[in-house]
């Protein structure tokens, strides 16, 4: 790919999109990425590979500004003569491409928030600025309690929408490392040149790698792709968040007085631990699985205090240790007589090296389990910690008390001796067949054996790592009270009489249309149940309370379910405030529109009054983790604007507004509700949907690919979308152009209520439908309604098609009247740097659609197509492509075409970023 002869729109060299100019410093990255991309594929790509990929990308770009039909239909008959093999290649061209667009474009953003001054990090979407805000609303004092109290839990999780392969993402950090290194030396010919060719080696591998993975991953492989975030990233970056607000509070004494806030990050993983619905995590892979997070925070921590040993050369006479410090010196020396030995030859008079050098060493020996120097829990090695930090501020060493040494305080505090947290969440009707055999008092099957030994296993984990590294257990689909108290039994059943039961907080998901309705009832019953109660004492009134986005809006429609997640939330909110209980609602999100996905801070301060309470609790799903934590700059501002936001939600000036715009707009809710709803399910509950939905889009064909450990539906076949799991139903209409789980309704709801003043009112007043406009402009503006209509033709149902295309026209038409103020009439056009991400790669993503689509026709069809007689193997021929129940695919029998559908996928997740 070049940038010679290339039209302005969305171009590789590109100085604008449209009118929206491209900052120069964006586009040189892109084109030199780009122009390099080009010089690889003619080097290392087959004959003829660069040409037929210029000539589909400038037909591409071509046709996505005319209005005719012409140069579309140009594109589709090159796609169609492409053999397998070209139409492969070609796939992987432009999956690599949008990776090298999607490093600029995130190199171009850290450079940026590496210029922001000091200034410029006080706003109120930081800690800092949100804090100076609080103290004007309800003075220092109070303000100062909630900072201390805040928390941001990130949860991560695996999902099947993860298309990107381990080996990619290092490639693609490696390029990121090579940019840095290239921006800090400029304007040095020699050292540009060699930078050059590094460049290109490393994008020469990045094409020559697998893009895709060859064999389902395991969940153990999940947990390792996890542990990469971790090590690279979060691990040093979580304490320079706290210490950058440090600085800001506190200016000249920050580094050399007591921090001004807590650690208020806590990290959550359902990688390993999640079984809903995924029967490869057993008991034996979530001991492996927090196996392998301790030894990563171990290992961290031990090299960590190492180091700050090291620096620690001050001298007896300069810095002499404190009363207490000695006395702990003696007890280590007496468990540690080998380490004792040489500390003190490494250091005879640093007393305060010693001993953190002892620390060490009883760092390494919880890891490797040596019982008689390990540490029992993490608070131990943090009261170490403490008497070092006190004795050298008392010998007024106060920068090294809370220099590094802070630095290391933060992350034991922050990761413990388990990193994240491992909760275990599974489904309320498999603890039901489970306790129902138990109490029968006969044989138990496999699945109960399994169900027992998961509570017999969080036991062992709280004894090996504390009860804090495995606690939470998360109910699936619960519907009544009786679904948490089942957790109880058989937690007792596991243990048998006379056992010791783990420490468990049961947490209910709601996530249905009607359980989110019925959720405080349920809450009601279940804080009466006696164990519960107990828990609520012991952590004197810590509840959390699961809600999910995902099944609701599968339920009755995005609109309805939007709507009535922010009720369940404001009523779960009175609830908990009515009994002087500390609520954390969990946020059950993914990266997509229809998964809950959007900008996680603005969401943040739409939600309704004491919602938050300072304390924000999400999932952080695929592709949206490496997005979000994967460079340690994006980091480092996503935390903070997260944390920022959290503590603001609760100021009174935002809880009165959120109120106020509720009550306000409360006629335009219900009609939204009642008329979107209708509208949803008219389509969703039609006869013959579900077998439509399933030909129309690749949801059989993703359901076999080798994506994520977890199996794509809940049973063999889709009849009914019951059958399906909201993720691939999500992540299918993604790959189909369509994004339909995100907007389907609105529009209706919309014309509804047919007030343009009142809804513009709205969008500038009230935060829930501001969120909810922008994120739905942001996903029909990356749907495309030609390439859509091609999927719909897949099957045989005009009524479904014509549904479809006129909501999505009807969406499309008052969203952007609602937002547009130029009067250009374009969607997203209040949001020119989202427009131009939009615009810069939507022909590319146009074309790997289209090779997605002969790929399912091939699939789908009788007879392979003409120019593939001698690319696929005899006897290979696919079912005619009719409405299929989910039974049986024919990708089995065409495994080159097959593959060729999974690089669209994982090009079409590229492109598009944000889809599962």
């Amino acid at each position: 790919m070049s940038e010679e002869n290339v039209t302005p729109a969305a171009s590789l060299g590109a100085r604008a999109v449209g009118d929206i100019e491209l900052p120069e410093e964006l586009r040189a990255d892109v084109r030199l990425l780009t122009s390099l991309l080009g010089r690889v594929l003619r080097e290392s790509g087959s004959p003829g590979l660069y040409e037929d990929v210029e000539q589909l990308r400038q037909t591409m770009i071509t046709a996505y500004s005319d209005e005719t039909s012409a140069s579309f239909e140009k594109a589709e008959e090159i796609v169609e003569n492409f053999s397998v093999e070209r139409a492969d290649e070609v796939a992987r061209a432009f999956t690599v491409y949008f990776h090298l667009v999607n490093l600029a474009e995130e190199f171009y953003r850290t450079r940026l928030l590496h210029q922001e001054t000091g200034s410029d990090l006080t706003g109120t979407d930081t800690v800092a600025g949100a804090y100076s805000r609080l103290i004007e609303e309800i003075g220092e004092s109070a303000a100062r309690k909630r900072l201390s109290t805040m928390r941001f839990h990130p949860v991560f999780t695996a999902h099947p929408t993860e298309a990107r392969r381990r080996a990619v993402s290092s490639s693609i950090r490696r390029l990121d490392d090579y940019l840095e290194e290239r921006y800090a030396n400029p304007s040095n010919p020699v050292y540009e040149h060699r930078m050059e060719r590094r460049l290109l080696e490393e994008i020469d591998t990045l094409w020559r790698t697998a893009p895709v993975r060859e064999h389902q991953p395991k969940p153990e492989d999940e947990v390792r792709s996890i542990m990469a975030v971790f090590d690279e990233t979060l691990y040093t970056t979580v304490p320079k968040v706290y210490r950058r607000i440090c600085d800001i509070l506190q200016g000249d004494e920050s580094g050399r007085t007591p921090p001004a806030i807590k650690p208020f990050l806590r990290l959550g993983t359902w990688v390993g631990g999640d079984r809903d619905g995924n029967p490869f995590v057993t008991a034996s892979v979530t001991k492996k699985a927090l196996a392998i997070s301790s030894d990563h925070i171990l290992r961290g921590l031990e090299v960590t205090a190492d180091r700050v040993a090291r620096t620690l050369t001050l001298s007896a006479d300069t810095t002499p240790s404190s009363p207490e410090l000695k006395a702990r010196w003696h007890q280590l020396t007496t468990a540690d007589e080998d380490g004792a030995a040489s500390a003190i030859t490494k250091a005879p008079d640093e007393p305060h090296k010693r001993v953190l050098m002892l620390v060490s060493r009883k760092i390494q020996a919880t890891r490797t389990r040596n019982a008689d120097l390990a540490y029992s829990a993490p608070e131990e090695l943090i009261s170490d910690l403490r008497l070092v930090q006190d004795s050298l501020a008392r010998a007024r060493a106060n920068r090294q008390a809370y220099g590094d040494l802070q630095q290391l305080i933060w992350q034991v505090e922050t990761f413990g001796f388990h990193l994240a947290e491992l909760e275990v969440r599974q489904h309320s009707m498999v603890h039901a067949r489970a306790l129902a055999e138990c109490e029968a008092g006969g044989e138990l099957s496999t699945e109960t054996e399994e169900v027992l030994e998961v509570f017999r296993t969080i036991a062992q984990l709280q004894g090996r790592y504390g009860v804090e590294a495995s606690r939470r257990y998360i109910v699936s689909f619960t519907q009544s009270a009786a679904d948490l108290e089942n957790v109880y039994k058989l937690a007792h059943f596991a243990v048998g009489p006379g056992g010791k039961a783990p420490v468990l907080d049961v947490i209910p998901l709601f996530e249905t249309y009607a359980d989110l309705q019925a959720s405080t009832a349920i809450l009601s019953k279940i804080a009466k149940y006696p164990e519960y109660a107990e828990r609520l004492q012991e952590t004197d009134g810590d509840v959390e309370v699961m809600i999910g986005y995902s099944d609701s809006s599968k339920d009755v429609g995005p609109v309805a379910a939007t709507l009535a997640l922010y009720e369940a939330q404001a009523n779960i909110a009175e609830w908990a405030v009515e009994r002087g209980l500390k609520l954390t609602l969990f946020h059950g999100r993914g990266g997509s529109l229809g998964r809950g996905g959007g900008p996680t801070n603005t969401a943040i301060l739409g939600q309704p009054p004491h919602s938050v309470g300072g304390r924000f609790k999400l999932t952080e799903q695929g592709e949206v983790i490496f997005a979000r934590y994967g460079d340690p700059t994006i980091a480092m501002r996503h935390i903070d604007q997260v944390a920022a936001a959290t503590l603001l939600a609760a100021a009174p000036s935002i809880e009165q507004r959120n109120l106020n715009a509720s009550e306000q707009f409360a006629d335009i809710a219900r009609v939204m509700d009642r008329s979107s709803k209708e509208r949803f399910l008219a389509l969703v509950n039609a006869e013959g949907f579900a077998p439509w939905f399933a030909t129309v889009t690749p949801m059989e064909e993703i359901g076999q690919l080798a994506l994520g450990s977890r199996p794509a539906r809940r049973g063999l076949s889709v009849k009914s979308l019951a059958d399906l799991r909201a993720i691939p139903w999500v992540f299918s209409w993604s790959q189909a152009r369509l994004n339909l789980a995100g907007w389907y309704g609105l529009g209706t709801a919309l014309q509804e209520v047919n007030d343009l003043n009142v809804l513009r009112e709205a969008y500038e007043k009230w935060p829930l439908f501001t969120t909810m406009i922008d994120n739905v402009g942001m996903s029909i503006a990356k749907a495309d309604s030609r390439i859509a209509e091609r999927y719909l033709q897949l099957g045989d149902r005009p009524d479904f098609t014509e549904m479809v295309l006129d909501e999505m026209a009807l969406t499309r038409r008052w969203i952007t009247d609602i937002t547009d103020t130029t009067g250009n009439g374009r969607i997203i056009d209040n949001r020119p740097e989202l427009q131009l991400a939009v615009k810069m790669r939507s022909p590319y993503v146009d074309a790997l659609s289209l090779l997605q689509l002969r790929a399912l026709r091939v699939l789908r069809s009788q007879e392979p197509s003409p120019n593939d007689t001698d690319s696929q193997a005899p006897g290979s021929q696919m079912p005619t492509g009719q409405p299929r129940d989910g039974s049986t695919s024919g990708a089995q029998g065409a495994p080159e075409w097959q593959h060729l559908l999974l690089l669209s996928v994982s090009g079409v997740s590229a492109g598009l970023k944000n889809t599962g």
